[in-house]
């Protein structure tokens, strides 16, 4: 299966296509990811770092320039950074195609919180598999959303430590990490 970098040169940022697709293609690798084509569509135009899984088939990332930036070294690519942003979708793309974990369609909105626990899950499966990642990152984050109680960080725990989680899970607690329902729906 390929893995293909568009645009193929870069412009306003200084990043290779090859090195892009050597990071996909380790992800693929070390995270036993499906056999399938995938893409990444790179907007160099917007140093933002918004990433979303565009279509399953062929699987496709659209990323903004931002989200594979160094912080440290403006307009430079970061390995580790890009290996997190596009390894949490690639993650989340590889459930999705599994039937038995159950995912509602691509375009389907997911309920409050459902989101930002795939996130989390998908970022612990990136620790375990070797990647650096921050845990107090993504707590502080799911802090945010969820509320600073230690029902949330209960519901985080369950989240980073989970193996083979399915949706129905992702679900469940999501609705456990909060005290107020109005919290689920915002």
């Amino acid at each position: 299966m390929s893995t293909t970098v568009t645009p193929e040169s870069f412009a306003m940022v200084d990043f290779d296509a090859a090195r892009i697709v050597d990071v996909v293609e380790h992800l693929r690798g070390r995270l036993q990811l499906p056999d399938v084509d995938i893409c990444i569509e790179v907007d160099e135009t917007t140093p933002m770092g918004r990433v979303r899984l565009a279509r399953l088939d062929p699987l496709t990332v659209r990323v903004e320039s931002g989200a594979l930036e160094d912080p440290k070294a403006p307009r430079q690519l970061s390995e580790p950074g890009a290996a997190e942003a596009l390894g949490r979708l690639l993650l989340a793309a590889a459930d999705r195609l599994d039937p038995a974990f159950g995912a509602p369609a691509l375009d389907a909105e997911l309920p409050g919180g459902v989101a930002m626990a795939w996130d989390v899950y998908g970022v612990a499966r990136l620790g375990r598999a070797g990647y650096g990642v921050s845990q107090q990152r993504r707590r502080y984050h799911f802090r945010n959303r969820f509320g600073f109680t230690d029902r949330a960080d209960r519901a985080f725990d369950r989240l980073w430590d989970g193996d083979d989680l399915r949706y129905e899970d992702l679900v469940a607690i999501a609705a456990d990490a909060v005290s107020d329902e109005s919290a689920l729906t915002t």
